[in-house]
């Protein structure tokens, strides 16, 4: 890999670094000890315990060998194709996959999985998209308490991530491939929910107020 991929790869490294720091924090306040997931760098593709992953998937958690998969070449697609420059916007993306982590820590991704299970159709994609929601907050909760510590935020960064989070809404997403909005096929949430619960954990950094299967 050249000198953007290794650049890129520090970047990574740098924000799953500050992720441990403030989740190791948060798990304490709860009594926990925070086991720290690891990152994978990949393009074009990879094989996970969770499967084989094509970069068009983007970056992902696979449960099942608690580790974060970054294809490098995504950071280049959100900044061209998705509008969504700034190192904020990037580290969200990261924030939010480890997000993914901390809710396998915590048993709420077991939960969702077993409700599925019970459900079928909107409903069961419903929860996934909850969850999914669930993980934008805790990547705020992260960016809040990790400003916090290192007051690295400068202006403009929290509207960098918001855009982040618009760009890749699933209406967004669909009115840009020339379909129609279709909620019920949701994987992640539209373009709204995920800049509310984005900016709900930015404003608090409280695990508790990311609770989104109690909202409407």
């Amino acid at each position: 890999m050249g000198a953007p991929a290794d650049e890129t790869g520090k970047f990574a490294a740098v924000v799953l670094g500050s992720t441990e720091d403030v989740w190791t924090e948060v798990f304490a306040e709860r009594g926990q000890q925070y086991e720290r997931p690891r990152l994978v760098l990949f393009s074009e593709a990879v094989q996970s315990a969770c499967g084989t992953a094509e970069s068009a998937v983007g970056p992902f958690y696979c449960p099942r060998d608690s580790q974060v998969y970054l294809d490098l070449t995504f950071f280049q697609e959100l900044e061209r194709r998705f509008g969504a420059p700034g190192d904020f916007a990037r580290a969200y993306v990261i924030a939010h996959e480890v997000g993914h982590h901390v809710q396998n820590l915590l048993g709420l991704s077991d939960r969702v999985t077993a409700a599925q299970q019970r459900f079928k159709g909107e409903r069961a994609n419903e929860l996934s998209v909850r969850l999914e929601l669930q993980a934008d907050c805790f990547a705020g909760v992260w960016g809040q308490r990790a400003n916090k510590q290192r007051a690295w935020l400068e202006p403009g960064d929290v509207e960098a991530g918001l855009a982040a989070a618009a760009a890749i809404g699933d209406d967004t997403l669909q009115r840009q491939a020339g379909g129609t909005v279709q909620p019920e096929s949701w994987t992640h949430g539209s373009s709204a929910m995920r800049v509310k619960w984005l900016k709900t954990g930015l404003a608090s950094g409280k695990l508790e107020d990311c609770d989104t299967f109690a909202s409407d």
